[in-house]
C-alpha cells in the first residue's frame, strides 16, 4: 500500500460517483426521481408553512434526450442569501433538530442539480421570493471537488405582484416515454394522500395532468424537535458537546435532548454515577461510550414526543381515496404513536372494496405505501408492509385476496423515516413499524368484515322479498282457487310491509361512505 495514493473526496464528489444509490442509475429512473424530488421539495416548502399547496410542473422535450423541467410553487420562497447553498451544497441542512419531512439530508433537489450537471452540462435556474417587492434570479453550478455552489449569474428583480414562491429550471438526460408510467402514477397517488393541494403536470407532448383540491383542509405541520436519547450514538453526542454552550453535563442535557427535564437529567446521572457538575467537554472517551450506552436503554426517559408529526388524519385520507376510487367502503385507522430508536412514529392505513377498484390477478395484490406523504412506486415486494400484509390470515375476516375487488393503503409518518435506501423506495422491517402496520390492517379488515356480514345479510333479505314476491301471486291463486273462492286474498299489503322492513333492515346496516 505504500506506493498507493490517497486523497479525500467532498460529499459532492460522492454522490457524483454513486449516483445509482439516490435513484439516479439510469436515464428512466433518473427521469421519475428528478420530478419527484422537486415536487415534494415544492410541497414542502408550502405544508411546512401551513400553505395550501399550488404546484405546476412541466417537462419539455430539447432533443437528443435532453429534457427541461421547470417546477413552480406557491410556498414560502427561499431567502436572498440562501439560495445558492440550498440549490448548490450537497447536504447543506440544520445540524442538531429533527423534523419530519420528505427529504432526507436535503439531497434529492441537489442530486437532481448534480445529475443535470453532468448529464447535460446545465446550470440550475431558481426564481424566489417571499413575498415583497424583490424576486431573485440565479443560475448555479456545484463545484464537485470541494461541494460549494457556483454562481454562474445572479440578478435582483422587482416583483410588482408580491408574487411568493419558487420556480426551479433544470436540464437532463432523461428517457421520459419509459418513465412516464411512473410519473403519472406518482402525481396519481399523490392526489390521494394530499386532498388539499392542486398539482397540475404538462408533459413533453403537451397533455395535461390535473389534481384538483377536494379539500381547504390541512394537517398541521410537522414541529422541529431535538433529539431523543435513545436515539444518539457516540459520534453524534460527541460533536454535540464540542457545539454546546453547556458548562455542566445537566445543563448539556436539559438543553440538547427532547423531553429531558432537570429531575429525568440528575435521576440518569445519578444511575450512571456521574457528575451532574462535571463539564460535558472534560469527560474521557470511556466515558462517552459508558454514557452513551446507557441513555440508549436508560427506561424513564419519556418517549417522543408525537405532536411534532403531522399526519393525513383518517378524514382527509379517506376523502383522497374516494375521489380517485370511489369506493363501496373504505375504512380508515389511525394508531396510536409509537417509537423505534428514539424515533417517534405514527401508522396511519386504509382499506379500500369495490367501486372503481380492479380485480388484480390472483399472484398481485393492490397496495398503496406512503411514508411521510411520499408515494414509495418501487420494491414493494421488499417492504415491511407487503411483508405484513402475506402474514395475516385474511380468511379469518372472510376477505378473499384473489377474488375481491381491494386496495390497502399505508401511510407512515416519522421524524426519521427507516428506509432501506437513500433512494427512498422501501421500509425496513422494523419490529415496532412492523407491529403498528399489522394492528393497524386488521382493525380495517375487522371494520370491512363487519361491512361485508351486514352486506351479506342484505343481500338475503332481498333474495327473500324477490322468491315471496314471485311466488306470493301464484299461491295466492292456487289457495284462492282450491277454497272456490272467486276472489283472492290481499297479498300486496304483505309484500308492502315486507318491502318496508327490507328497507329499515338496509338502512340499519349499511355503513355510509362519506
Amino acid at each position: 500500500m505504500s506506493g498507493e495514493k490517497f486523497k479525500a473526496i467532498s460529499v459532492a464528489d460522492f454522490f457524483y460517483k454513486n449516483r445509482e444509490i439516490a435513484g439516479f442509475d439510469n436515464p428512466v429512473r433518473a427521469t421519475y426521481t428528478i420530478v419527484r424530488e422537486l415536487v415534494e421539495n415544492a410541497l414542502d416548502a408550502c405544508e411546512q408553512y401551513s400553505i395550501l399547496p399550488d404546484v405546476r410542473v412541466k417537462l419539455i422535450d430539447e432533443g437528443n434526450s435532453i429534457y427541461r423541467l421547470k417546477v413552480e410553487d406557491n410556498g414560502i420562497g427561499v431567502p436572498y442569501e440562501q439560495i445558492p447553498y440550498a440549490f448548490g451544497q450537497i447536504l447543506f441542512g440544520s445540524k442538531y433538530t429533527l423534523r419530519q419531512s420528505r427529504g432526507i439530508f436535503g439531497l434529492g433537489g441537489k442530486m437532481a442539480v448534480l445529475y443535470g450537471q453532468i448529464t447535460a452540462h446545465s446550470n440550475v435556474k431558481v426564481i424566489s421570493s417571499q413575498g415583497g417587492y424583490e424576486k431573485y434570479m440565479f443560475e448555479l453550478s456545484i463545484n464537485i471537488q470541494e461541494n460549494k455552489p457556483i454562481i454562474k449569474k445572479k440578478e435582483v428583480r422587482p416583483n410588482p405582484g408580491r408574487w411568493r414562491g419558487t420556480i426551479v429550471e433544470i436540464k437532463f438526460e432523461g428517457d421520459y416515454i419509459r418513465a412516464k408510467p411512473k410519473i403519472i402514477e406518482y402525481f396519481r397517488q399523490t392526489s390521494i394522500i394530499l386532498p388539499y393541494a392542486n398539482i397540475l403536470f404538462i408533459d413533453p407532448d403537451g397533455v395535461l395532468y390535473r389534481f384538483d383540491r377536494i379539500t381547504t383542509v390541512m394537517p398541521k405541520p410537522p414541529q422541529e424537535i431535538k433529539p431523543h436519547p435513545h436515539g444518539i450514538d457516540i459520534e453524534m453526542i460527541n460533536r454535540m458537546i464540542n457545539s454546546s454552550r453547556s458548562s455542566t453535563l445537566l445543563d448539556f442535557l436539559v438543553n440538547n435532548f427532547h423531553r429531558v427535564g432537570v429531575a429525568t437529567a440528575l435521576s440518569f446521572l445519578k444511575s450512571v454515577k456521574i457528575d451532574p457538575e462535571m463539564n460535558p467537554r472534560d469527560l474521557k472517551p470511556e466515558d462517552i461510550v459508558k454514557l452513551v450506552n446507557k441513555m440508549k436503554v436508560y427506561d424513564k426517559f419519556r418517549p417522543p414526543d408525537p405532536d411534532c408529526l403531522s399526519c393525513i388524519g383518517p378524514e382527509l385520507f379517506k376523502a383522497g381515496i374516494i375521489r380517485e376510487f370511489n369506493p363501496e367502503f373504505v375504512t380508515v385507522t389511525q394508531r396510536k404513536p409509537s417509537a423505534y430508536s428514539g424515533h417517534p412514529f405514527i401508522v396511519e392505513a386504509a382499506i379500500a372494496y369495490g367501486g372503481r377498484i380492479p380485480i388484480v390477478p390472483p399472484d398481485e395484490i393492490l397496495v398503496y405505501r406512503y411514508a411521510n406523504k411520499i408515494p414509495l412506486l418501487y420494491d414493494l415486494h421488499n417492504d415491511v408492509t407487503m411483508k405484513v400484509i402475506k402474514k395475516i390470515n385474511w380468511k379469518r375476516y372472510k376477505i378473499d385476496l384473489a377474488n375481491m375487488p381491494l386496495a390497502f393503503f399505508v401511510h407512515i409518518c416519522s421524524t426519521k423515516i427507516p428506509y432501506k435506501t437513500v433512494g427512498k423506495e422501501y421500509i425496513a422491517d422494523r419490529p415496532e413499524v412492523e407491529y403498528e402496520i399489522e394492528w393497524a390492517l386488521k382493525t380495517c379488515a375487522r371494520n370491512l368484515r363487519i361491512y361485508l356480514s351486514k352486506k351479506e345479510k342484505i343481500n338475503i333479505a332481498h333474495r327473500r322479498y324477490s322468491i315471496i314476491e314471485k311466488y306470493l301471486p301464484i299461491i295466492s291463486q292456487f289457495t284462492t282457487e282450491l277454497a272456490n273462492e272467486n276472489t283472492q286474498p290481499n297479498y300486496e299489503k304483505i309484500l308492502k310491509r315486507l318491502q318496508i322492513h327490507a328497507k329499515e333492515s338496509e338502512q340499519r346496516s349499511i355503513i355510509q361512505v362519506n
